[in-house]
């Protein structure tokens, strides 16, 4: 009984297996009765001269709707049954994959090899024809599977998105682009063995044999390549951008970035031209910011004498609070210094207790200036500070942003800023040693 049983099993499988090679045999005929239907309705309908041309245009257009026609019902299909999950989240590994489009390259790929399997069937009747298609087929599908892994990369980034974890997006986004390098490199090794039919090894081989000659004399070729796609996928920069090279003194607008040299335009309409390699090297301010922004800072200092610098007394303070910006302030220090020194001993001196200075209250002065100021973007710091002593001075710095990015407005700005403070300083009985930029 268990033997019948077997038996029947097995007879089972045999017939399953009959019917499925039946099934595909049916596809391959199908397939090539569809395309004896071109063949023989060219040759009847077209002059001699021109039957092989449009056999060959007609059975490749035939090839092409199949292959589209099978993409886009399966990444119907695929897609359908993503989009069920997409706003789940529950599901943030489908919801990733969909972002990413990985759903469609998996269609292109399914699509590709039915285009293959059917590539023999179409064109059997043209061997030649067969054999260079063959080839294209597979090296599309070698461009899909690479534009299939670069989307995995994005799909495991909006994973980490999803769950917030920006540490790992950090680590992921370092590694990327190494990944993403040598995916070209091996794409391109695939590709070229694909169309030409040779063996992978032998390209390698040969690599390795006329490595060092190729990085002797394409060596700027070769990092200027490796800088174009550090640019690209960094983004930092790109034409148009205002940015300044401390190394080379410059600061302008990049006119043109190719694989060679990147060639920049100076505020004096000059050109300077710098190696593209040197991107990767050097320190690069991008000042696009400020201009996109609208707003530019403005970081100078005033030098002053420090021998100047005294304590206020009370008529000084008395002076000094007619100047509006600085009233309230000195109207409020006043009355905290004199009830403090009322119960201070020796409260004749000056020096005991708390004092002002002029060199504080210009600096109260300075900041209120700054912050009544209709130029002056007040979103932005705003500061007014002392640095460090100099064998010159003490310098006090003016620190904020104008918020007009414009060049010559900038400049207006600034001069009418410091053309204020300078003279301004004077009724504070400060003496300014020297102007400098820092």
């Amino acid at each position: 009984m268990l033997k019948v049983v077997i038996n029947r099993g097995k007879t089972n499988n045999i017939l399953n297996f009959a019917g499925m090679k039946k099934e595909f045999i049916d596809t391959k005929d199908f397939l090539q009765t569809l395309s004896d239907t071109i063949h023989f309705f060219v040759k009847d309908h077209f002059p001699d001269s021109w039957v092989l041309f449009f056999q060959i245009l007609f059975k490749f257009l035939f090839l092409i709707a199949l292959i589209y026609l099978v993409d886009f019902l399966i990444a119907l299909l695929i897609n359908t049954v993503f989009r069920v999950f997409f706003d789940n989240k529950k599901y943030p590994v489908l919801k990733s994959i969909y972002q990413s489009r990985i759903t469609n390259s998996l269609a292109h790929l399914i699509a590709l090899l039915v285009g293959s399997f059917a590539l023999f069937s179409i064109f059997y009747r043209h061997p030649k024809s067969f054999i260079f298609l063959e080839r294209m087929v597979s090296l599309v599908i070698v461009l899909v599977v690479a534009g299939m892994l670069y989307r995995g990369l994005t799909a495991l980034r909006n994973y980490f998105v999803l769950k917030q974890d920006y540490y790992k997006i950090i680590a992921l986004n370092a590694v990327s682009q190494t990944v993403k390098i040598f995916g070209i490199f091996v794409s391109s090794v695939i590709a070229i063995c694909v169309i030409f039919g040779i063996s992978g090894s032998a390209i390698v081989g040969s690599l390795g044999a006329i490595t060092a000659v190729l990085v002797l004399v394409f060596r700027d070729t070769i990092l200027g390549f490796v800088t174009g796609i550090h640019v690209a996928t960094s983004k930092n920069l790109k034409v148009g951008d205002w940015i300044g090279i401390p190394k080379y003194n410059l600061e302008g607008t990049i006119e043109d970035l190719n694989l060679l040299t990147t060639k920049i335009q100076n505020f004096d309409k000059t050109i300077s031209t710098i190696p593209t390699y040197d991107l990767l090297t050097t320190e690069i301010r991008n000042l696009q910011v400020m201009s996109e922004s609208n707003t530019r800072r403005i970081k100078r200092a005033i030098i002053f004498n420090i021998n100047s610098f005294k304590f206020l007394n009370l008529d000084e303070v008395n002076r000094l609070s007619k100047i509006n910006l600085i009233k309230g302030y000195l109207t409020e220090k006043k009355e905290e210094i004199v009830k403090e020194r009322e119960t201070l001993e020796n409260a004749d001196l000056v020096i005991n207790g708390r004092q002002l200075t002029n060199i504080g209250v210009f600096r109260e002065y300075a900041f209120n200036y700054l912050k009544n100021s209709e130029h002056i973007d007040q979103k932005g710091t705003i500061m007014v500070r002392q640095l460090e002593n100099t064998p010159h001075g003490m310098p006090l710095e003016i620190y904020c942003f104008t918020n007009d990015s414009a060049w010559e407005k900038y400049e207006a700005i600034l001069a009418d800023i410091f053309d204020h403070l300078l003279v301004a300083s004077k009724d504070f009985d400060l003496e300014i040693i020297q102007f400098t930029k820092f």
